[in-house]
């Protein structure tokens, strides 16, 4: 079942989910909690990228990938629609390739029940 990407956009949310449980690779950090209030039907991630990875072009080249390969994961894999996730950009994700990333991406949140 699809379901509807929605960001995070409560600072409390944020606050919240860097007291949770985080897992971390080469490419990213992803935290993610239960939150109480959140809707049932939709899947809140959001993508955060330090402003130390580069300009605004390649901060908004990162979040778009990102972005894409959730997409992809949502038809593709069963995400836990139970938590709030999010994903922090590291330096690397700009020298590799989408696929590698992709890979990563999908098995982390394959690790995520």
């Amino acid at each position: 079942m699809l379901n509807k990407i929605v960001s995070l956009s409560k600072n409390e949310d944020f606050k919240s989910l860097l007291t949770g449980k985080r897992i971390s690779n080469k490419y990213f950090t992803v935290f993610f909690k239960k939150i109480t209030k959140k809707s049932k039907n939709n899947l809140n991630i959001s993508f955060v990228v330090k402003r130390k990875l580069g300009n605004a072009v390649k901060r908004n080249k990162i979040k778009r990938r990102l972005r894409n390969i959730m997409n992809d994961a949502n038809k593709k894999i069963s995400i836990n629609v139970n938590y709030s996730y999010l994903v922090i950009a590291k330096e690397n994700i700009l020298r590799d390739e989408y696929k590698d990333i992709q890979k990563i991406l999908f098995t982390e949140f394959k690790r995520i029940k």
